[in-house]
């Protein structure tokens, strides 16, 4: 319940704050951050991906908006931003460092502008805005994604950030806040304009953060799969190049570092209402209601509630240890691929599967299985290849290494942390020691009480961040969050032994094994064993199970082994 707001009610309460904002004379800004699409039915389910979600994101008015990694992992989803979403945004669409070949040209050109200065209708302020990408490298090869620090020497944005005549630089992101990125974008526009306010946005992470550059410039990160409606609040700004005089009664404050203030907005109706002195009568606007139809609409031709199965009990990413019986993850190693990961060409032949965490986006509930659950869980279109025949000696240490247990072996790109938030390196390296045995979407967010104590709250989010522990706006009961791997391994056709053992036993091993896994890590499975010595390449990894993908495999499983 404290997440169940749609787009229809986002755009209502956007809309009745707006009323708001006109009626004080103040002024209100709709920013977002990237990763619009994958992991729900409404745009995973539908042919082509996003017939639906295109139409309906539309609708939002949305000031500043940017691209996210995973608009761009395949060739297809770039394409549908430069065509739909970028034109869709009337100009309010920003591609800093992001470039595209065009799909009719074949010509090289950038995404979305790279950066517009506009005015706010209330109070005049100036304010020239970005939209940037951390350096990116797993996108498809049809998107050229430029690194920051290059970006920042460019004479467009040289040129940008001379500009006298501004009051607020926005830099909205998909970056993490604390960063080498938006450190760049800081010290480049602090150097030419040294107290000039600037508000920065993040994103990729999937966590409520904030942050503190200077006096005069903060972030804000607002939380993962739209569960929190990030507001970030900015007084005391000058307005359309105003100074106060001297003499003034005001000077001194106006002269003053402007106050930055945020909340966590859990989104849901009850939050709504609270923030518009609504309730369920007055609240929604007609446009609000229609689109929450036109969702209800879609779902239904999309047959979104259609049953595989039941699940008898919940099953978590990282609100239960590895290995652990309601984990998703050992469910996934001791059920689900045993039974249905079987290639017939290489059947009874001893094999090793690998599949990435970060694969798995949600949790399971208690309860109905369906097509829309099957994409929350799992929406990415990743099949199986395989390396046959690859040495027992070399294939039972590729967990170590791709698990980071020993880290300064092999560097993790931030591409395939980009798909497990709830096992990033950059976050790890953070935390203390004694923390080791739980992770937590941000080091700072440690929820230490029992739920006994909180009987009458919700479980949800309890954020630490740089400002305190005051930032959210409902108070919850903590949930415990642990750590898991990278990776986890499945073992096939062992003779006496266990799918879950972790590694070969020297009297079980074999001299040779199948190495399976998703496509998506494929990379990494290589790299790693050039590291361990061996020189296999990308021509010896043949498809396995005939590209049958992940998805597949868990909502066929669930039809035959979870009845209603």
């Amino acid at each position: 319940p404290s997440y169940t707001g749609d787009w229809g009610d986002y755009i209502s309460f956007a809309e009745r704050l707006q009323q708001r904002a006109d009626g004080d004379g103040v002024d209100l800004l709709l920013i977002d951050t990237g990763d619009r699409i994958e992991g729900n039915g409404l745009y995973d389910a539908s042919d082509p991906k996003g017939k639906y979600t295109y139409e309906i994101v539309k609708e939002q008015h949305i000031d500043v908006i940017c691209t996210g990694n995973h608009e761009l992992y395949k060739k297809s989803s770039s394409e549908n931003e430069y065509l739909h979403t970028v034109p869709n945004s009337h100009g309010n669409y920003l591609a800093s460092n992001l470039d595209i070949l065009d799909p009719k040209s074949g010509e090289r050109v950038p995404l979305a502008p790279r950066f517009k200065k506009f005015t706010t209708k209330n109070q005049g302020i100036r304010i020239i805005a970005f939209g940037f990408l951390f350096d990116f490298t797993g996108n498809a090869n049809n998107t050229v994604v430029e690194a920051v620090e290059k970006t920042v020497q460019q004479k467009w944005f040289l040129e940008a950030i001379h500009d006298r005549d501004v009051d607020l630089f926005l830099v909205a992101g998909h970056i993490l806040l604390d960063s080498p990125e938006y450190n760049a974008i800081f010290k480049a526009i602090r150097e030419v304009q040294w107290d000039t306010p600037i508000q920065f946005f993040g994103g990729h992470t999937h966590i409520r953060d904030y942050i503190k550059y200077d006096s005069k410039a903060y972030g804000l990160e607002s939380g993962r799969y739209m569960e929190t409606i990030g507001f970030m609040s900015i007084t005391g700004l000058s307005t359309g190049g105003s100074k106060p005089k001297p003499e003034s009664s005001d000077a001194e404050a106006m002269l003053a570092a402007p106050k930055f203030s945020r909340r966590y907005i859990d989104n849901n109706l009850y939050s709504f209402h609270h923030h518009t002195s609504l309730n369920s009568t007055t609240f929604s606007t007609e446009h609000g209601r229609n689109i929450s139809a036109m969702i209800a609409s879609a779902r239904k031709d999309l047959k979104l509630d259609h049953r595989f199965g039941c699940a008898p009990q919940d099953l978590w990413t990282n609100r239960a240890p590895f290995p652990h019986e309601n984990s998703i993850f050992t469910w996934l190693q001791t059920e689900v691929l045993p039974d249905m990961i079987s290639d017939p060409a290489r059947k009874d032949v001893p094999s090793l599967i690998f599949i990435n965490t970060g694969g798995i986006r949600f949790d399971i509930f208690k309860g109905p299985f369906t097509i829309d659950t099957t994409y929350t869980v799992s929406p990415f279109t990743n099949g199986f290849r395989y390396l046959k025949d690859v040495p027992s000696a070399k294939a039972k240490k590729l967990s170590t290494i791709l698990n980071q247990e020993v880290p300064q072996l092999i560097d993790i790109p931030s591409d395939l942390v980009a798909r497990m938030p709830v096992s990033k390196k950059t976050q790890m390296s953070t935390f203390d020691r004694e923390q080791q045995d739980t992770f937590l979407p941000h080091p700072d967010q440690v929820r230490l009480a029992s739920l006994d104590e909180h009987e009458n709250l919700t479980p949800g989010y309890i954020t630490h961040d740089f400002l305190g522990a005051d930032g959210d706006d409902t108070v919850h009961s903590p949930i415990k969050f642990y750590k898991v791997p990278n990776v986890f391994e499945t073992r096939l056709s062992f003779s006496n032994a266990s799918s879950t053992t972790s590694g070969l036993n020297d009297v079980d091993e074999p001299e040779k094994v199948d190495l399976v896994y998703l496509d998506f890590i494929e990379r990494y499975i290589l790299l790693a064993l050039k590291f361990l010595g061996t020189d296999y390449e990308i021509e010896d990894t043949a498809p396995y199970m005939k590209q049958k993908i992940l998805t597949e495999v868990i909502s066929e499983w669930v039809e035959g082994n979870w009845p209603c």
